[in-house]
């Protein structure tokens, strides 16, 4: 038997012969040296470089369980990121890595190396400025998110997609992780922060009607398969350098709400805005980068919402769905559970196992505080708001500044 006729945890020496054995990507004399490279609680992520050309890959390869919990996973989701990065390839040229191979036995994914990019977050917590990002990922968001709904294609051919990416284990995480235990916290698994646990408790474990809020959020996620959306679209999912974007990591991807993606995009576009607000002195720099933040914040909204209208303009195949009206209310509806989506994404990230640096990473005691609870307080206008407003970007942009306020007087 062939040695990856089965699967089994890859080593970096494993890789190596793996790469050897199922690729045409290196010259035959190759000399491939291979270092794991990923820090994730779901895959494995292995860098192969040819010492000789200097040529390089990623292979991203799955295991059984979930690397911290030991919990069984599956493999089903490996075989869904393959397929969506293939396809929004197709829908979004340039924005998504390219894939050279997919071999569904051992579940290893190899795909271009984006050596020169950096990770969104890192970087916009060193306070870099990418002023073509808004224009980027809103034509993502617009391609990938529009096109998959039937309104645009086939019932049929979205059916059969729908079926393809059912993902029933990374969809508990998230009904888990993001609609339940940031407010129930009923594995006792949440994570507080010390000098804000009372406030948490009250505006988070104690408001009964954001939980009502949450819940019809929870079950719009669960029940309306609208849209093929990537499903975990964060600043850390987004490679980055200046004139180029690139989207990675969709292996929580199913049929949801298309405001779900927007929504968590908005919510870590907000962290990094908060950060610098309470970690950055005054001065030109500071002010460069909130005015940039601000604005890639707008324009991420208004310019998704301009491109998503053309789309169904242009492109709507049912009959119904071109009734004059219909587009306009059709995104409105995707731009409410955006703010919905974005609201929780706020609120996990501060309570939940999940943290994020730009949030979590605040040594500063006092600066975390306020941090956090103007992420919460926000979190809490987005998500009981979100049918009577959040229709612009500007929206987001008044209510953080107003949250800001409210959590300095606390």
């Amino acid at each position: 038997m062939a040695k990856f006729d089965k699967h089994f945890k890859l080593t970096e020496q494993d890789v190596i012969e793996f790469a050897y054995e199922k690729l045409d990507f290196f010259d035959k004399n190759a000399c491939l040296v291979c270092n794991e490279i990923g820090d994730g609680n779901i895959n494995f992520v292995f860098r192969v470089v040819d010492e000789k050309s200097g040529k390089s890959l990623i292979i991203k390869h799955s295991d059984v369980q979930v690397r911290s919990s030991k919990r069984d996973i599956g493999l089903e989701h490996n075989r869904i990121e393959a397929e969506i990065l293939s396809i929004q390839q197709k829908l979004a040229p340039g924005l998504v890595p390219q894939v050279y191979l997919y071999d569904p036995v051992m579940c290893c994914i190899c795909m271009e190396d984006l050596k020169d990019y950096e990770n969104m977050r890192y970087a916009m917590i060193a306070h870099k400025i990418f002023p073509g990002f808004a224009e980027q990922i809103s034509t993502f968001m617009a391609n990938t998110l529009i096109k998959t709904t039937d309104n645009v294609i086939k019932p049929q051919e979205k059916r059969a997609l729908a079926k393809s990416f059912t993902n029933p284990n990374l969809c508990e995480i998230t009904e888990r992780l993001v609609y339940t235990e940031p407010y129930k916290n009923t594995l006792g698994m949440n994570k507080e922060f010390e000098p804000n646990k009372e406030f948490l408790k009250k505006e988070l474990y104690d408001d009964m009607d954001l939980h009502l809020e949450v819940a019809k959020l929870k079950e719009e996620f669960k029940s309306n398969a609208q849209s093929l959306i990537h499903g975990d679209l964060h600043t850390g999912s987004i490679m980055i350098k200046q004139g180029s974007a690139k989207v990675l990591d969709p292996e929580f991807a199913c049929y949801a709400p298309a405001g779900y993606d927007a929504g968590n995009l908005i919510a870590n576009l907000i962290f990094a805005w908060v950060n610098t607000q309470v970690t950055m002195s005054e001065g030109s720099e500071k002010d460069a980068f909130i005015s940039w933040a601000e604005d890639t914040i707008i324009k991420c909204i208004d310019l998704f919402k301009e491109k998503a209208l053309k789309i169904l303009k242009e492109e709507t195949t049912d009959a119904m769905a071109k009734t004059e009206g219909f587009g306009d209310l059709y995104i409105s509806g995707i731009l409410s559970d955006t703010a919905g989506v974005a609201g929780l994404e706020l609120n996990r990230r501060v309570i939940g196992t999940a943290k994020v640096k730009d949030i979590a990473g605040i040594e500063d005691e006092s600066k975390r505080v306020l941090a956090e609870r103007v992420c919460v307080l926000s979190a809490k206008e987005f998500i009981k708001n979100r049918a009577l407003a959040y229709q612009d970007g500007l929206d987001y942009i008044n209510t953080i500044y107003d949250a800001f306020e409210r959590a300095k007087r606390l």
